[in-house]
């Protein structure tokens, strides 16, 4: 081991913040034990059991269609704040849109929300979003049976029970359970959402859009219920010309702040959720598809997808029906309840994590040209939002590594240099770490990696 790895090592095994993480460790092992497949099944079940829940199926009955289903998720949403004394802001998020081609005549698209707020920032966010709708083969179909059973009764089942598990606890910043319309017929429910939480002045920092999280048997023939996928944009929608320009030479393509988030996922994975190993797609999305965290995304809100890993085509966007002795359709029969689970706990262990942190590092940058060390800076929060902060972790990988390989804790500091380590060779960001803890993604330098103010 060479001086500087050696000294940073020391460094970091002797540090306050590494003595610190047990209480952040015991909290995310606990919610993730507490997610129940027994509730998520029986949550998948009544939304499956609403016939359809397409965007412009029936909004006035009490048991079928769309407006049904999404009066029973807001009942739940506010059967959860009941339990845990109202610690849940309940609302409807709606637009009409009209227009389109999935959409032709004005149609109201609304979106349920469940605003959990943060003791401390409360105007920090991070979000965790399934969808409400369904659809069969034709995408104007409104009336024919769509259970939706895992496209995607299942990401929004997870999202009612991580709010359950969840609101028993409080943390530092805020978490959003959002159930997201019209995402069949355009995204029109992110795109609502997200224009809503610009207006607000939400700070979202991640958004974690759960769109069928309960398949094991792949049309690859493949039955796999250990692996799960986290889609993320290298480059962020937003950049500008000027941004390009300086990611051209300093390098950020594969790190923008969705790409970290995804890797911070990913490390969470391997250490909280027994038997689950993600893999990190390096895209958006499926190829030439599309999800509700892209709305986000082109707001410029972090945000990935998670799913599984061996989507079955047979099962999605099908009209119910058999063929050559091979049924289609996206029913109840086709969803993995227990891996549902392990995946809802994904998301409970990464949003309490990241709702526990203190203020994500804002400002970084990085300077070393020419020089034998690399020092980085990045401003320093205050006031209530900053109490839980308790300093600065900073990180650093080879460039073709896919996963932040060394770091060191350096306190709570606003600048630091890691002496004897060319920044040529290396790509290197920023994490902060609460008095209990639990840590932030990692910021990469520059526009290309923040995760905004």
């Amino acid at each position: 081991m060479s001086r500087p790895f050696l000294a940073a090592f020391l460094f970091l095994i002797s540090s306050p913040l590494a003595v610190a993480e047990g209480k952040n460790a015991t909290l995310l092992h606990e919610v993730q034990q507490d997610v129940s497949a027994a509730r998520i099944e029986a949550d998948i079940t009544r939304l499956a059991g609403f016939g359809t829940r397409h965007t412009l199926s029936d909004t006035q009955s009490e048991t079928r269609g769309i407006g049904a289903a999404r009066r029973w998720i807001k009942s739940e949403f506010e059967a959860i704040s009941r339990a845990c004394g109202g610690c849940l802001e309940v609302i409807y998020v709606s637009d009409f849109v009209e227009g389109e081609p999935r959409i032709p005549d004005r149609t109201e698209v609304v979106n349920v929300i469940a605003i959990q707020r943060g003791a401390l920032d409360p105007d920090r966010i991070v979000m965790m979003s399934g969808d409400i709708d369904s659809r069969v083969s034709d995408p104007l179909d409104g009336t024919s049976d769509s259970p939706g059973a895992n496209d995607n009764a299942s990401g929004m089942a997870g999202v009612l029970e991580a709010a359950r598990v969840l609101s028993n606890r409080k943390f530092a910043g805020t978490i959003v359970y959002a159930g997201l319309s019209g995402e069949e017929q355009g995204l029109f429910g992110g795109k609502i959402l997200a224009k809503y939480a610009g207006e607000q002045g939400w700070r979202i920092k991640a958004v974690l859009n759960n769109d069928m999280i309960g398949n094991i048997e792949g049309v690859d023939g493949v039955i796999d219920n250990s692996t799960a996928r986290v889609f993320s944009e290298g480059v962020r929608a937003v950049e500008t010309p000027e941004e390009a320009r300086i990611r051209r030479f300093t390098g950020g393509e594969v790190d923008s702040a969705s790409r970290n988030l995804a890797r911070y996922i990913d490390q969470l994975a391997d250490k909280f959720v027994p038997n689950l190993d993600v893999m990190m797609v390096y895209r958006l999305d499926r190829f030439s598809r599309g999800g509700h965290h892209r709305p986000f995304n082109e707001a410029g809100m972090p945000g990935v997808r998670i799913m599984e890993t061996h989507e079955n085509y047979m099962r999605q966007h099908q009209d119910l029906r058999s063929e050559n002795g091979v049924a289609y359709g996206d029913v109840l029969s086709g969803v993995n309840f227990d891996y549902a689970r392990k995946l809802t706990s994904l998301n409970v262990i990464a949003l309490a994590a990241m709702a526990s942190a203190p203020p994500f590092p804002a400002g970084v940058e990085i300077e070393g040209a020419v020089q034998p060390s690399t020092t980085l800076k990045w401003r320093k929060p205050s006031g209530r939002a900053a109490r839980n902060l308790a300093g600065y972790r900073i990180h650093w990988r080879l460039t073709d590594a896919p996963q932040w390989t060394n770091s060191i804790d350096v306190g709570d500091v606003s600048e630091f240099t890691l002496e004897n380590i060319v920044i040529d060779n290396y790509f290197f960001g920023v994490s902060s770490v609460a008095t209990d803890g639990a840590e932030s993604p990692v910021v990469f330098p520059g526009p290309a990696g923040a995760f905004g103010e």
